[in-house]
């Protein structure tokens, strides 16, 4: 994620926290993020995206609501092993 050059855009209608979450949440669907990969921590993750370590706590607590992520107390936030299956609509999204 280092490389990445991405940042979020602060007049999009969409917060903040949530165009983190849809950069990251791309990044492993697209497996540019694999399996069992060790995320930033906060603090470096703020600093790359150019937002607050709150900001980045919230977008992290929705990866882990999305089962993306998981929390290892003292180790770190790692990409889940098996990930949700793409059939359930997105956040905000209808239910067609």
């Amino acid at each position: 994620m280092a490389n990445d050059r991405w940042a979020p855009d602060p007049t999009s209608h969409v917060y903040v926290y949530l165009q983190v979450v849809h950069h990251i949440a791309e990044q492993i669907r697209t497996g540019r993020l694999r399996a069992g990969a060790r995320l930033p921590n906060e603090r470096a993750l703020a600093e790359q995206y150019g937002v607050a370590v709150n900001t980045i706590r919230r977008a992290v607590r929705e990866l882990r609501d999305q089962g993306l992520v998981i929390t290892v107390p003292i180790k770190g936030t790692f990409v889940q092993a098996e990930q949700p299956s793409g059939d359930a609509p997105a956040e905000g999204e209808p239910n067609a």
